[in-house]
């Protein structure tokens, strides 16, 4: 099954803590969440990015490395 490219409203309400869409866009702004606000008022937020900013799910597991090149230091 594949998951959403954008959170459901009732994640964006786990992850802001928020009911209201304007306290829910300034929570997101606070964590350094982008987001988009659509026609209708509603709060669109990419599941990649949060994941990508809160270290979780696949996106972390993009093949870089997690430590510097040492040898391009020197």
């Amino acid at each position: 099954m594949t998951r959403p490219m954008f959170l459901e409203p009732a994640e964006v309400r786990a992850l802001t803590n928020r009911t209201q869409r304007v306290a829910q866009a300034a929570a997101l702004r606070a964590m350094g969440i982008e987001h988009k606000i659509r026609p209708d008022g509603s709060v669109a937020v990419l599941r990649s990015h949060v994941e990508q900013q809160m270290g979780g799910g696949a996106a972390r597991n993009d093949g870089k490395q997690s430590e510097p090149d040492w040898e391009a230091v020197a």
